[in-house]
C-alpha cells in the first residue's frame, strides 16, 4: 500500500460520524500495511489534523445548512429535533465550565462525543467560532493522546491477553495476535 492510499484511508476513517479518530488511529496502529506506509507518528498526526479540521468544517457549514434545510417542513420536524438533542447533551457541560466543557466533551473518547456532536451543539448554543476552534483543537487533541495511549499500552502488552479491549484491537484467537 502507498502511503498517499494509506493516508486517503485514514482521512475517510476520520471523517465517518462516531468513529473519527477514535476509529482512525487504531486502524493505523494495527493494520500492518498503513503501519509500514505512514509509520506510527504520521499516522497518529494525520487522523489528529484531519479531525480537527472535520469539527471546524462542520462548525462553518452548520450555518449555510441551517438556513437551506430548515425551509422544508418535514426537517424542521423530524430532522431538526435529533439535531437539537447534541445541545441538550453540550449544554450542561458549557453553562458549568464553557468552551473548556465543550473540549472535555469533544475529547472525551465515548460514544456520542466528538467533533460532530461538538460542533453540532456549539453551533446550536450561539458558541462563538473562533472558541469553538479552540475548544475543538483542545478536544481532538486529548482523544488523540487517550486513544493512542491505549493504542500504545495495547501494542506493549499492557492488557492481558484475553482482555476484550486487546481482542477488539487486535482480533486475537487463542492467545495469538493475527
Amino acid at each position: 500500500m502507498t502511503a498517499w492510499i494509506a493516508l486517503f484511508w485514514l482521512i475517510v476513517w476520520t471523517l465517518v460520524p462516531g468513529l473519527e479518530l477514535r476509529a482512525s488511529i487504531p486502524i493505523g496502529f494495527f493494520q500492518k500495511d498503513i503501519t509500514a506506509s505512514l509509520g506510527r507518528p504520521l499516522v497518529v498526526a494525520a487522523c489528529l489534523v484531519s479531525n480537527i479540521v472535520l469539527g471546524m468544517l462542520v462548525f462553518w457549514l452548520m450555518g449555510p445548512a441551517e438556513r437551506l434545510l430548515r425551509r422544508w417542513g418535514w426537517f424542521d420536524r423530524r430532522i431538526w429535533p435529533i439535531i437539537a438533542r447534541a445541545q441538550h447533551k453540550l449544554h450542561p457541560y458549557v453553562e458549568k465550565y464553557g468552551e473548556l466543557g465543550v473540549a472535555v466533551f469533544i475529547g472525551v473518547p465515548l460514544p456520542g462525543t466528538g467533533a460532530y456532536t461538538g460542533a453540532f451543539g456549539s453551533y446550536l448554543l450561539g458558541l462563538d467560532r473562533r472558541k469553538f476552534w479552540i475548544a475543538n483543537a483542545l478536544g481532538v487533541l486529548m482523544a488523540c493522546i487517550i486513544v493512542t495511549a491505549l493504542c500504545v499500552l495495547i501494542d506493549q502488552g499492557a492488557v492481558a491477553e484475553e482482555s476484550w479491549l486487546r481482542r477488539l484491537f487486535l482480533k486475537t484467537q487463542s492467545g495469538q495476535a493475527s
